[in-house]
């Protein structure tokens, strides 16, 4: 077990690897390996286990009786999966977590993460951040989804990221495939999109950087 991977993890960050092989060396946990496709967590299944992704990307994805389908996020190596499932009230996972490749993941009971943080206060601090995190995110998840209009959508995301970066520039996250499954669009429609912002000055669009040259034009979006 490459115990230094953990350094860069969500839980254990700030951590030595040697620290984070005593204190795992003390608590109760496993590896479990996934496929494409395969699903860690089940939608309403009772949530028992928190997973730290080592290897790998996962999807949240959440459906409807209707038939459609939303993919909340992804998260890659060293993000945990299921916190705020296991420890809310409801105690239910509320979407699929499904595999995007082979992935393997480090799983901990509640009991036995809470025990973690006992011993270690910056196991917690990392916890409690990460939470919050989360809770963030999803708030601005909603308000991305609010948007009807795929421009409207491309015009919050890269406004949101340009004031959290402090800059004009932003880059696209990964690639136009990813960031049009993260909006819930398809790639040709964000792309056009795209492109019509630039065709009037509002954007540069140099993958992967788009610039925002007109900030303004571009919160006028929003209210189209």
């Amino acid at each position: 077990m490459d115990y230094s991977a953990l350094e860069r993890s969500s839980l254990f960050r700030g951590i030595p690897a040697d620290e984070i092989h005593e204190l795992l060396r003390k608590t109760r946990h496993q590896i479990r390996c996934f496929e494409k496709g395969e699903l860690v967590f089940r939608l309403m299944e009772e949530a028992a286990q928190i997973g730290i992704i080592l290897e790998g990307r996962v999807e949240a994805q959440k459906s409807f009786p209707n038939g459609s389908q939303v993919n909340v996020s992804v998260r890659g190596p060293g993000e945990m999966i299921g916190p705020a499932a296991v420890f809310s009230d409801r105690g239910r996972y509320p979407c699929d977590i499904a595999a995007l490749g082979q992935v393997r993941i480090m799983m901990f009971y509640k009991d036995d993460l809470m025990g973690l943080m006992r011993r270690d206060v910056r196991i917690l601090e990392n916890f409690t951040r990460e939470v919050a995190s989360a809770v963030y995110m999803l708030q601005q998840r909603l308000e991305l989804l609010s948007y009807h209009g795929i421009a409207q959508k491309a015009a919050f995301w890269l406004l949101l990221r340009a004031r959290q970066g402090e800059s004009r520039s932003v880059k696209i996250p990964g690639s136009f495939s990813k960031w049009a499954m993260l909006m819930n669009v398809s790639r040709p429609s964000l792309h056009r999109e795209l492109k019509k912002l630039e065709a009037q000055g509002i954007i540069s669009l140099e993958p992967p950087e788009i610039t925002i040259l007109k900030s303004r034009a571009l919160e006028e979006v929003l209210s189209i």
